[in-house]
Protein backbone atom coordinates (compact mmCIF):
# COMPACT_ATOMS: atom_id res chain seq x y z
CA UNK A 1 0.00 0.00 0.00
CA UNK A 2 1.08 3.33 -0.91
CA UNK A 3 1.42 6.10 1.25
CA UNK A 4 -0.98 8.09 -0.04
CA UNK A 5 -3.34 5.16 -0.33
CA UNK A 6 -2.53 4.47 3.99
CA UNK A 7 -3.46 7.98 4.31
CA UNK A 8 -6.83 7.76 2.51
CA UNK A 9 -7.23 4.66 4.70
CA UNK A 10 -6.47 6.08 8.32
CA UNK A 11 -8.88 8.89 7.48
CA UNK A 12 -11.64 6.85 6.33
CA UNK A 13 -11.19 4.81 9.27
CA UNK A 14 -11.07 7.76 11.46
CA UNK A 15 -14.12 9.41 9.82
CA UNK A 16 -16.31 5.97 10.44
CA UNK A 17 -15.27 5.92 13.90
CA UNK A 18 -16.41 9.45 14.69
CA UNK A 19 -19.86 9.07 12.72
CA UNK A 20 -20.51 5.53 14.69
CA UNK A 21 -19.74 7.56 18.35
CA UNK A 22 -21.91 10.41 17.03
CA UNK A 23 -24.90 8.37 16.03
CA UNK A 24 -24.40 6.19 19.17
CA UNK A 25 -24.68 9.54 21.70
CA UNK A 26 -27.79 10.44 19.45
CA UNK A 27 -29.28 7.47 20.30
CA UNK A 28 -28.58 7.74 23.36
CA UNK A 29 -29.70 10.81 23.84
CA UNK A 30 -32.92 10.29 22.10
CA UNK A 31 -33.60 7.15 24.29
CA UNK A 32 -33.17 8.76 27.27
CA UNK A 33 -35.38 12.32 26.03
CA UNK A 34 -38.24 9.71 25.33
CA UNK A 35 -37.86 7.47 28.38
CA UNK A 36 -40.93 7.99 30.80
CA UNK A 37 -39.12 9.37 33.79
CA UNK A 38 -42.26 8.84 35.56
CA UNK A 39 -41.17 5.59 36.44
CA UNK A 40 -37.64 6.62 37.91
CA UNK A 41 -36.56 8.14 41.00
CA UNK A 42 -36.46 12.01 41.55
CA UNK A 43 -34.28 12.33 44.63
CA UNK A 44 -33.67 16.17 43.83
CA UNK A 45 -37.77 17.03 43.68
CA UNK A 46 -39.48 18.11 47.08
CA UNK A 47 -42.74 16.94 47.56
CA UNK A 48 -45.00 19.88 48.06
CA UNK A 49 -47.54 18.04 50.33
CA UNK A 50 -50.26 21.07 49.93
CA UNK A 51 -49.92 21.00 45.96
CA UNK A 52 -53.01 19.75 44.44
CA UNK A 53 -52.95 19.78 40.10
CA UNK A 54 -55.86 20.63 39.09
CA UNK A 55 -57.01 19.24 35.48
CA UNK A 56 -53.94 17.78 35.45
CA UNK A 57 -54.08 16.21 32.39
CA UNK A 58 -54.83 19.42 30.59
CA UNK A 59 -50.73 20.34 31.49
CA UNK A 60 -48.80 19.60 28.17
CA UNK A 61 -47.14 16.49 29.96
CA UNK A 62 -49.70 15.22 32.15
CA UNK A 63 -48.75 13.58 35.33
CA UNK A 64 -45.13 14.23 34.43
CA UNK A 65 -45.80 18.24 34.85
CA UNK A 66 -46.75 17.58 38.69
CA UNK A 67 -44.51 15.23 39.77
CA UNK A 68 -41.42 17.11 38.04
CA UNK A 69 -43.12 20.35 40.39
CA UNK A 70 -43.34 17.88 43.48
CA UNK A 71 -47.14 17.88 43.47
CA UNK A 72 -48.30 15.67 46.32
CA UNK A 73 -52.00 15.71 44.97
CA UNK A 74 -53.72 15.29 41.18
CA UNK A 75 -56.82 15.55 39.68
CA UNK A 76 -58.05 13.74 36.79
CA UNK A 77 -61.30 13.67 35.41
CA UNK A 78 -62.73 10.19 34.03
CA UNK A 79 -66.28 8.81 31.62
CA UNK A 80 -67.10 5.52 31.21
CA UNK A 81 -67.10 4.86 27.56
CA UNK A 82 -67.47 1.70 25.85
CA UNK A 83 -65.94 -0.26 28.72
CA UNK A 84 -63.02 2.81 29.46
CA UNK A 85 -61.90 5.04 31.46
CA UNK A 86 -60.87 7.61 29.62
CA UNK A 87 -59.59 10.67 30.69
CA UNK A 88 -61.23 14.31 29.94
CA UNK A 89 -62.99 17.47 31.34
CA UNK A 90 -66.12 16.83 28.94
CA UNK A 91 -67.28 14.19 27.01
CA UNK A 92 -66.51 15.30 23.43
CA UNK A 93 -62.77 15.73 24.18
CA UNK A 94 -62.25 11.81 25.09
CA UNK A 95 -59.88 9.79 23.07
CA UNK A 96 -59.64 6.08 22.73
CA UNK A 97 -56.21 4.78 24.90
CA UNK A 98 -55.93 8.16 27.16
CA UNK A 99 -57.33 6.08 29.82
CA UNK A 100 -56.80 6.47 33.46
CA UNK A 101 -54.75 3.56 33.40
CA UNK A 102 -52.30 4.66 30.78
CA UNK A 103 -52.15 8.30 31.86
CA UNK A 104 -51.74 7.98 35.53
CA UNK A 105 -51.83 4.50 37.37
CA UNK A 106 -49.07 2.98 35.29
CA UNK A 107 -46.99 4.90 35.39
CA UNK A 108 -47.01 5.88 38.84
CA UNK A 109 -46.78 2.01 39.51
CA UNK A 110 -43.50 2.26 37.54
CA UNK A 111 -42.08 5.41 39.17
CA UNK A 112 -43.61 3.35 42.99
CA UNK A 113 -41.34 0.13 42.35
CA UNK A 114 -38.59 2.11 40.86
CA UNK A 115 -38.34 4.20 43.95
CA UNK A 116 -38.48 2.11 46.82
CA UNK A 117 -42.21 2.25 46.97
CA UNK A 118 -42.64 5.95 46.76
CA UNK A 119 -43.79 8.42 44.84
CA UNK A 120 -41.28 10.66 46.00
CA UNK A 121 -37.86 9.84 47.34
CA UNK A 122 -38.51 11.25 50.61
CA UNK A 123 -41.41 8.32 50.94
CA UNK A 124 -44.51 10.86 51.55
CA UNK A 125 -47.87 9.26 50.19
CA UNK A 126 -49.42 11.26 47.38
CA UNK A 127 -53.47 11.78 46.40
CA UNK A 128 -55.07 11.01 43.19
CA UNK A 129 -58.61 12.73 43.30
CA UNK A 130 -60.81 10.88 40.33
CA UNK A 131 -63.64 13.38 39.80
CA UNK A 132 -65.91 10.96 38.31
CA UNK A 133 -68.16 13.01 35.29
CA UNK A 134 -70.51 10.02 33.98
CA UNK A 135 -72.83 8.12 35.95
CA UNK A 136 -71.94 7.39 39.56
CA UNK A 137 -72.41 3.95 40.19
CA UNK A 138 -71.13 2.32 37.02
CA UNK A 139 -68.49 4.12 36.79
CA UNK A 140 -68.01 3.04 40.25
CA UNK A 141 -67.95 -0.74 39.17
CA UNK A 142 -65.42 -0.26 36.75
CA UNK A 143 -63.49 1.95 38.76
CA UNK A 144 -63.20 -0.38 41.53
CA UNK A 145 -62.26 -3.17 38.72
CA UNK A 146 -59.15 -1.44 37.97
CA UNK A 147 -58.17 -0.14 41.75
CA UNK A 148 -58.22 -4.00 42.29
CA UNK A 149 -55.38 -4.64 39.70
CA UNK A 150 -53.25 -2.03 41.46
CA UNK A 151 -53.61 -3.09 45.04
CA UNK A 152 -49.92 -2.94 45.67
CA UNK A 153 -49.14 0.75 45.39
CA UNK A 154 -53.26 1.77 46.91
CA UNK A 155 -54.24 2.93 50.29
CA UNK A 156 -56.86 0.90 51.58
CA UNK A 157 -59.85 1.64 53.73
CA UNK A 158 -62.29 -0.45 55.83
CA UNK A 159 -65.78 0.77 57.76
CA UNK A 160 -62.73 1.91 60.74
CA UNK A 161 -59.23 1.83 59.28
CA UNK A 162 -57.17 3.22 56.75
CA UNK A 163 -53.99 1.40 55.50
CA UNK A 164 -51.95 4.05 53.96
CA UNK A 165 -50.09 3.29 50.94
CA UNK A 166 -48.06 5.21 48.21
CA UNK A 167 -50.80 6.42 46.53
CA UNK A 168 -54.45 7.61 48.35
CA UNK A 169 -57.44 7.28 45.82
CA UNK A 170 -60.41 9.34 46.62
CA UNK A 171 -62.89 10.21 44.26
CA UNK A 172 -64.48 13.09 43.78
CA UNK A 173 -67.93 14.62 41.02
CA UNK A 174 -70.44 12.09 40.94
CA UNK A 175 -69.74 9.44 44.03
CA UNK A 176 -71.07 6.41 44.50
CA UNK A 177 -71.89 7.36 48.17
CA UNK A 178 -74.35 4.26 48.92
CA UNK A 179 -72.24 1.39 47.01
CA UNK A 180 -68.72 2.55 49.28
CA UNK A 181 -70.04 3.14 51.96
CA UNK A 182 -71.42 -0.87 51.87
CA UNK A 183 -67.92 -2.12 50.82
CA UNK A 184 -66.03 -3.94 53.76
CA UNK A 185 -62.54 -3.52 52.02
CA UNK A 186 -62.09 -0.53 49.73
CA UNK A 187 -59.19 0.90 47.49
CA UNK A 188 -60.69 4.48 47.23
CA UNK A 189 -62.62 6.94 49.57
CA UNK A 190 -64.99 9.66 48.63
CA UNK A 191 -64.47 13.16 48.63
CA UNK A 192 -66.75 15.02 50.88
CA UNK A 193 -68.46 18.63 51.28
CA UNK A 194 -68.77 20.98 53.91
CA UNK A 195 -72.39 20.04 54.57
CA UNK A 196 -70.84 16.01 55.63
CA UNK A 197 -68.58 18.12 58.80
CA UNK A 198 -72.50 18.00 60.34
CA UNK A 199 -72.92 14.13 59.65
CA UNK A 200 -70.79 12.22 61.37
CA UNK A 201 -69.54 9.99 58.81
CA UNK A 202 -66.32 7.87 59.36
CA UNK A 203 -63.12 9.74 58.16
CA UNK A 204 -62.38 6.20 56.41
CA UNK A 205 -64.90 7.02 54.14
CA UNK A 206 -64.61 10.41 53.91
CA UNK A 207 -61.20 11.58 54.92
CA UNK A 208 -60.81 14.87 52.38
CA UNK A 209 -63.74 17.89 52.42
CA UNK A 210 -63.77 19.45 49.25
CA UNK A 211 -66.23 22.64 48.29
CA UNK A 212 -66.28 25.65 45.84
CA UNK A 213 -64.92 28.52 47.00
CA UNK A 214 -67.03 30.81 45.54
CA UNK A 215 -70.56 29.95 46.82
CA UNK A 216 -68.72 30.03 50.53
CA UNK A 217 -66.72 33.36 50.13
CA UNK A 218 -66.80 36.50 47.83
CA UNK A 219 -63.36 37.75 48.32
CA UNK A 220 -62.23 36.66 44.75
CA UNK A 221 -58.26 37.29 45.37
CA UNK A 222 -58.04 41.18 44.28
CA UNK A 223 -57.04 43.27 47.82
CA UNK A 224 -57.15 42.47 51.44
CA UNK A 225 -59.45 39.42 52.56
CA UNK A 226 -62.22 40.94 54.63
CA UNK A 227 -61.85 39.97 58.30
CA UNK A 228 -65.26 37.96 58.50
CA UNK A 229 -64.41 35.77 55.84
CA UNK A 230 -60.67 35.16 56.83
CA UNK A 231 -62.43 34.10 60.24
CA UNK A 232 -64.64 32.10 58.39
CA UNK A 233 -62.35 30.02 56.69
CA UNK A 234 -60.53 29.09 59.35
CA UNK A 235 -63.15 28.20 61.38
CA UNK A 236 -64.20 25.56 58.12
CA UNK A 237 -60.37 24.53 58.33
CA UNK A 238 -60.44 24.01 61.84
CA UNK A 239 -63.73 22.35 62.43
CA UNK A 240 -62.57 19.72 59.54
CA UNK A 241 -58.87 19.27 61.01
CA UNK A 242 -61.27 18.45 64.41
CA UNK A 243 -62.24 15.60 62.70
CA UNK A 244 -59.08 14.69 60.98
CA UNK A 245 -59.93 15.56 57.51
CA UNK A 246 -58.05 17.44 55.41
CA UNK A 247 -59.69 20.50 53.30
CA UNK A 248 -59.57 21.83 49.60
CA UNK A 249 -61.83 24.95 48.00
CA UNK A 250 -62.25 24.46 44.21
CA UNK A 251 -62.38 27.75 42.10
CA UNK A 252 -60.57 29.58 44.83
CA UNK A 253 -58.40 32.06 43.77
CA UNK A 254 -55.66 31.25 41.66
CA UNK A 255 -52.68 33.52 42.59
CA UNK A 256 -50.58 34.09 45.05
CA UNK A 257 -52.71 36.29 46.97
CA UNK A 258 -55.32 33.31 47.10
CA UNK A 259 -52.70 30.77 48.04
CA UNK A 260 -50.80 32.95 50.90
CA UNK A 261 -54.84 33.04 52.70
CA UNK A 262 -55.12 29.13 51.75
CA UNK A 263 -51.90 28.48 53.50
CA UNK A 264 -52.29 30.81 56.27
CA UNK A 265 -55.64 28.94 56.92
CA UNK A 266 -54.00 26.05 57.04
CA UNK A 267 -55.56 24.84 53.73
CA UNK A 268 -54.50 21.04 53.13
CA UNK A 269 -54.53 21.23 49.46
CA UNK A 270 -54.03 24.09 47.38
CA UNK A 271 -55.59 24.02 44.08
CA UNK A 272 -53.88 25.42 41.30
CA UNK A 273 -53.70 25.65 37.22
CA UNK A 274 -50.23 27.08 37.57
CA UNK A 275 -47.87 24.54 38.51
CA UNK A 276 -44.47 26.54 38.76
CA UNK A 277 -46.31 29.36 40.24
CA UNK A 278 -47.48 27.51 43.03
CA UNK A 279 -44.29 25.61 43.34
CA UNK A 280 -42.48 28.85 43.98
CA UNK A 281 -44.48 30.43 46.11
CA UNK A 282 -44.99 27.44 48.79
CA UNK A 283 -40.61 26.13 48.41
CA UNK A 284 -40.72 30.33 49.32
CA UNK A 285 -42.37 29.76 52.27
CA UNK A 286 -40.14 26.33 53.21
CA UNK A 287 -37.96 27.61 56.47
Amino acid sequence: MTTTEHFFWNNWRRTVLKLFVQGLLLMLVAMFAGRSFAAGPMTAVIPLSQAHAHNDYEHARPLLDALNEGFCSIEADIWLTNNQLLVAHDLADTKPGRTLQSLYLDPLRERIHQNGGHVYAKGVSCTLLIDVKSAAEPTYASLRQVLQKYSDILTTFTSTNIVTNALTVIISGNRAKNVMAAESLRYAAIDGRLADLETGASTSLIPLISDNWNQNFKWRGTGPLPENERKKLRQIVQRAHDQSRRIRFWAAPDNPAGWHELTLAGVDLISTDDLAGLAKFLHARTP
